[in-house]
């Protein structure tokens, strides 16, 4: 320990660059390994995860299986009392926003209704209620401590009555812990499903899905045997009306693998786990590396030291230890600084990511982990020097007739080409996916976003609809105003048993739906290719009325679709117009055939255009005023359409971000390494330098010297990283529609920005190194 401290304190510069490659390695090593227990951990924390299951759904869709989570809302009490292997079985249905009402504090909340057995099911833990009496009554409500603080305060929320819209009061019956965000659910209430029942709300239709199912299998149950007896269930349920096949998937594994292709997982989020896994490894073994250059660089320094030891007595087992004791020295001391630097950044990293990582320092088994990655790092870094300098002949080091020409060069060459490699592939894959994320952002919508709101329709809004409408256009706060189903930016409801004429009885084909009033395509700024716009006031039939997209007209394959009628059970719609394709889900995707129906259909949101003759604060304010002035018992909540699209880029967002700060660090790391040969090389070419300035080189043509074979060896990492590059990026590609294809400029911009900075780093020692005056280089000859 003495003499590894001494190395370290004698070698100042090479300790610095060597301990600071280690720490922006383990630290940003550290950063994924956090991002990646949490990302494995979503719903593993549940009782029993094992034995917990959700009921999925195939249906063959134009010729392919397509998978899903929504089932028929009878198929809950058919597994309990159909399939005696299922200890539990809970739906989980939409409940949407619900206003709540407690003395003067009104509140939004988000909420679904569930079945009693599900918090039993699902390890939420509870702070106040009784576990077995939660949602017994169909005026029961269960809240999360959040919410519960919101209406209540500090005050004990459990047995209070609260009021729901205007008209409905609940009693608080439990209060949730806030739920964790390594889970798939989100809610913020939970209502029972016995209030359904008993209002008659329950949907007997078993052709139609919208709950998602829920089944705990009792101990030592093959799910293998309930699928065999879920498969055909609801066929003849439905009379076979329907072909719908349902299976069991565990819950535990929905997260990571819940990408289906043709009715196969075929993996999801796991790849993208995979892949930062391989980028955390890479990451440390570049600052491993670093610590290998430089230790085997400096081994002519270290020979004699071998040889001495040699000769004293000291075998070569006794060697190995001694550096790999100063290798896991430098790894501790590292290991410490890049534990203190997680902490440090760890906060802005979660407002990076948008998640919340915690470092948990009073659990024992982190600290082991901590300390099993430190012992890790330290042999990976000091394996290579250890048997390298260990293995030195003292005959040969101390009569100084020792050689290293062949022996380092070629494995650091080869280290470096690997270490440049690594960063420009990654420099390649940020500018790639930066590319297509602006690809999908500039794609052609099918709307007029800017100014475009829109709000839920609560309360008295309905009701007061047409008087709310006059007005915001009478005042000049909106240009245009319509109500739909739901937001142009999502999709609530997808068919495929709609028929039409010339379709083939039994085929199915998937169809978006929506529904809207009057003056959509104004509102929206759509383009109508076709026909006109709904209109109940000038033509009273369009309540039937629909619209349908140019891809519906393509897979209808109707010549002329005005006029032509779609079969929606219960209800024949006329179509009116055309309008042309517009995004309502993924950018990045085909568009689907898509079908508005007319105000038949029920309407929850109003979407408002604003004019343009009033700053956006002004028409807001304005909107505001006249939605209290006829909805005064809730608050007015508009959301952005711009904003809401914006968040359809989050994914491709999140890997711009991430996989761009890791290049960076990549890059960073790299250039010490380069730093600390480029020192070493001038230093042991000092000499020769002298020699070279004496005989009359220039400062540039010494630069040059020293700096070209390290250039080399960038140039030829680059040739390396771009094809592999190439390869991985492609394939992420194909799994978008709509794409980019990668062009030549894209491999040249990296590869120059990774020779810029290369030259820039070694720059620094070289032209130091030119500078120098030879009378002292050369003053002992």
């Amino acid at each position: 320990m003495k003499v590894a401290f001494r190395n370290l304190l004698r070698n100042k510069a090479f300790s610095f660059i060597n301990i600071s490659g280690l720490v922006l390695g383990m630290a940003s090593a550290m950063l994924i390994l956090l991002w990646i227990q949490h990302e494995v951990s979503y719903d593993r924390f549940h009782h029993h995860p094992e034995r917990l299951f959700e009921v999925w759904t195939n249906n063959v869709v134009e010729g392919k299986i397509e998978s899903n989570t929504y089932t028929p809302e009878l198929m809950g009490p058919a597994i309990t009392a159909d399939i005696p292997e299922a200890a539990a079985v809970a739906r989980f249905g939409g409940g949407g926003m619900l206003l709540f009402t407690y003395g003067e504090n009104q509140i939004n909340g988000k909420g679904n209704w569930v079945d009693p057995a599900f918090l039993k099911m699902f390890n939420f833990p509870l702070v106040e209620g009784d576990i077995n009496t939660l949602l017994n009554d169909p005026l029961s409500i269960v809240l999360t401590q959040q919410l519960a603080h919101k209406l209540f305060g500090n005050v004990s929320a459990l047995g209070k009555s609260l009021r729901i819209g205007t008209d409905e009061n609940f009693t608080v019956t439990g209060v949730l812990k806030d739920l964790p965000d390594n889970s798939m659910f989100d809610f913020e209430y939970l209502n029972s499903s016995m209030l359904r029942q008993s209002r008659g709300f329950t949907d007997k239709d078993w052709t139609n899905i919208s709950p998602r199912t829920f089944v705990l299998l009792k101990p030592n149950t093959s799910s293998a045997l309930v699928n065999n007896k879920l498969k055909g269930m609801i066929s003849a349920y439905s009379n076979k009306r329907s072909n719908t096949e349902a299976f069991l998937y565990p819950v535990s594994q929905e997260y990571l693998y819940g990408k289906f292709e043709n009715g196969v997982p075929v993996g999801g989020r796991i790849t993208k786990v995979r892949t930062f896994a391989l980028i955390a490894g890479l990451i440390l073994l570049i600052a491993c590396i670093n610590f290998m250059n430089l230790s085997t660089a400096r081994s002519e320094k270290r020979a004699k030291e071998v040889g001495i030891r040699k000769v004293a007595g000291a075998n070569k087992e006794t060697l190995i230890g001694q550096f790999l004791g100063e290798s896991l020295l430098i790894s501790f001391i590292a290991g410490i600084l890049a534990v203190a630097a997680v902490i440090l950044v760890l906060p802005s990293f979660n407002l990076l990511i948008g998640k919340t990582l915690v470092f948990h320092f009073n659990r024992p088994e982190w600290w082991l982990a901590i300390t099993g990655f430190i012992l890790l790092t330290g042999f990976l870094a000091g394996s290579y020097p250890a048997l390298f300098l260990s293995r030195f002949r003292p005959v040969q080091v101390l009569k100084g007739s020792f050689k290293n020409v062949h022996a380092l060069v070629t494995p650091r060459k080869v280290l470096v080409v690997l270490q440049f490699s690594f960063a420009i592939g990654l420099i390649i894959c940020t500018i790639i996916i930066r590319q297509q994320l602006k690809y999908g952002q500039d794609r052609e919508v099918g709307y007029e976003r800017k100014d475009l709101v829109y709000t839920f329709m609560k309360g008295e809004v309905g009701k007061n609809y047409q008087l709310i409408k006059d007005e915001l256009l009478n005042n000049g706060f909106a240009s245009a105003v319509t109500k739909t189903q739901n937001p142009i930016t999502q999709i609530w409801s997808t068919g495929f048993s709609m028929q039409w004429k010339g379709k083939p009885e039994n085929e199915k084909v998937m169809v978006k739906r929506y529904a809207a009033d009057g003056d959509m395509v104004k509102t929206f700024g759509m383009q109508l290719v076709q026909g006109r716009d709904i209109d109940v006031k000038k033509y009273p039939t369009d309540s039937t009325a629909c619209l349908i997209n140019e891809a519906a007209v393509k897979v209808m394959g109707f010549a002329d679709p005005i006029g032509e009628t779609i079969f929606d059970d219960p209800v024949k719609w006329h179509v009116v117009g055309v309008v042309k394709d517009f995004i309502s889900e993924s950018p990045y995707q085909a568009i689907k055939p898509f079908m508005v129906k007319g105000p038949k259909e029920g309407m929850g949101v109003l979407h408002i255009k604003l004019s343009s003759k009033y700053t956006t604060a002004k028409a807001l304010a304005g909107v505001e005023a006249i939605f209290r002035k006829y909805n005064s018992q809730y608050p007015f909540e508009v959301f952005f359409v711009d904003e809401q699209y914006a968040r359809k880029f989050g994914e491709q967002q999140f890997m711009t971000r991430l996989i761009g700060l890791f290049s960076g660090l990549t890059i960073l790391i790299a250039c010490l390494g380069l730093l600390g040969l480029a020192m070493y090389m001038a230093e042991n070419r000092t000499k020769e330098i002298g020699v070279r300035k004496v005989m009359g080189a220039s400062v540039a043509s010494i630069t040059r010297l020293l700096t070209m074979d390290f250039m080399k060896l960038v140039v030829v990492a680059l040739f390396i990283a771009s094809p592999v590059a190439w390869y991985f990026m492609d394939q992420w590609l194909d799994n978008y529609n709509y794409r980019i294809y990668v062009s030549w400029w894209v491999f040249a911009l990296a590869g120059l920005g990774a020779i810029a900075i290369a030259f820039l780093t070694i720059s620094v020692q070289t032209i130091r190194a030119a500078n120098a005056d030879p009378i002292r280089s050369l003053r002992i000859e």
